[in-house]
């Protein structure tokens, strides 16, 4: 009688159907790589694509993507030129069957300070930099193959130029700026650009909410997500942070509030030895990604020292091990994107 009442209420709350179980959707392809510095050859990627080649054979794979960064000027002695686009370290990246991730900020180097008079994003709006911009776009346009751009990244916290709480910056202005951007390279033709808007991962909601600065779903082809688990290094000692704890709540505001119909990439992420288990960071992590997280479409390590901390994976042989088998499954794509179609990188099916 219990099993005939229980299975009569699961008939009727379903609608007149007997209620399934739901099951996991199987997992779908994730785009990887890293931001592959100068630790192991002496210079950094893509300047030295053997950097690359010895980041893969740790890892016993070839990465999907190759990430590298790019000002909009330097200024030395009163001299100043402004970076072109890095058209031969793109096509070096496309010739190993990888798709170059450019981080371009508007800023100026060397940089001393995060106060930039003459990189504030009100200069990019009276269009102080158009002209450069301009030509930037144009020869992206005239290479013409896919590359993802992520333009002023981290723009919700307080550590960049372009970043609303610092260098003068005014409220509004980082949407008015990536907009105009935007355009710029729209009518440039540079449709080979597939533009990735990237906050800060922000778990304890300590900075501004990343809604105000996302700037329209036709302005932005992938969100994304940095975050690290600092750990108690020396440069920033923090509290030993899971990869749940650092993304949880920012991937549910671009899920589910933000964005919810773009892909999501983690352009930086890492985490320090300090603190805890390096090795066991990255195996649990692999064991949630992707069926926890599956709008993560593509997925970037900082295989870098920054300020003496110790991100790379190849400095521990527990980590080396966990990353190299996590990342041999066969869901996460290797270097095969050499001849992608024209238009933005979309994700893999």
């Amino acid at each position: 009688m219990l099993l005939t009442l229980a299975a009569t209420c699961l008939f009727w709350a379903a609608g007149g159907a007997v209620a399934k179980p739901k099951h996991h959707a199987k997992p779908r392809p994730v785009y990887w790589g890293a931001w592959v510095g100068e630790q192991l050859t002496g210079t950094s990627a893509p300047w030295d694509m053997s950097a690359v080649d010895s980041f893969e054979q740790i890892v016993g794979k070839g990465m999907s993507l190759v990430e590298f960064s790019s000002p909009f000027a330097e200024c030395r002695g009163g001299s100043c030129h402004g970076f072109r686009f890095p058209a031969p370290q793109m096509e070096a990246i496309r010739l190993h069957g990888s798709i170059p991730v450019l981080s371009w900020g508007s800023e100026i180097v060397p940089r001393e300070s995060v106060e930039q008079p003459d990189a504030q994003l009100a200069d990019i709006l009276e269009g102080r930099y158009d002209s450069y911009i301009r030509e930037f776009a144009a020869e992206a346009a005239a290479w013409g193959r896919p590359f993802f751009l992520r333009f002023d990244w981290e723009m919700n916290g307080d550590w960049l130029p372009w970043s609303e709480a610092a260098n003068g910056n005014a409220p509004g202005e980082f949407v008015a700026a990536w907009r105009h951007v935007h355009d710029i390279f729209v009518a440039a033709g540079a449709s080979n650009a597939t533009w990735v808007w990237c906050p800060y991962a922000d778990e304890k909601h300590k900075y501004p909410s990343i809604k105000r600065f996302y700037p329209g779903s036709s302005y932005v082809d992938w969100t994304c997500m940095d975050g690290y688990n600092w750990g108690m290094n020396a440069v920033n000692p923090q509290r030993w942070k899971s990869f749940g704890e650092l993304f949880d709540s920012t991937y549910a505001q671009l899920t589910e509030k933000v964005a919810p119909k773009k892909p999501i990439m983690i352009a930086e992420f890492a985490s320090t030895p300090n603190g805890g288990h390096k090795g066991l960071w990255i195996r649990n992590m692999f064991a949630k990604l992707p069926r926890k997280y599956p709008r993560i479409r593509a997925l970037i390590w900082f295989d870098t020292v920054d300020r003496g901390v110790d991100w790379p994976i190849e400095t521990s042989a527990s980590a080396t091990s966990a990353f190299a088998a996590g990342i041999r499954r066969g869901i996460y794509t290797n270097n095969r994107f050499a001849e992608l179609p024209p238009g933005p990188v979309l994700p893999l099916r």
